[in-house]
């Protein structure tokens, strides 16, 4: 099998906010190249989200994305993580790490709502 000398990556940090039924979810894409790197990354995020409840992340490594990680930090299993490693998938991204910082407004979104928002 050859191997590819191209990827799909993000250029650069880039912010996103969303909001549903008081919560609010802050996004942060960014190309990584290691897990270390990774690891730092989550940790700079955390300290500076402090008051979030959850910060959920998902990363993608290697030219064919072999090493990956979703991480639903607290939220119940399966509706954060994942539905944020299915939209790096989905857009064929690879070095790069998203994570989401939710801020609870509240209201509870239920599995469905949580997904959605993660997404």
């Amino acid at each position: 099998m050859a191997m590819a000398d191209s990827y799909r990556t993000v250029k650069a940090v880039s912010n996103g906010l969303y909001r549903e039924k008081g919560s609010r979810f802050i996004s942060v894409a960014c190309p990584v190249s290691g897990e270390p790197e990774i690891k730092s990354v989550i940790e700079g995020i955390r300290r500076e989200h402090h008051e979030a409840r959850h910060h959920c992340y998902a990363y993608m490594l290697g030219n064919y994305g072999a090493t990956w990680r979703a991480n639903d930090d607290g939220e119940p299993s399966g509706t954060a993580g994942r539905p944020i490693l299915g939209q790096i998938r989905s857009f064929g991204l690879t070095n790069v790490l998203v994570v989401v910082s939710r801020y609870f407004g509240g209201t509870l979104l239920g599995v469905s709502g949580l997904i959605n928002a993660y997404k």
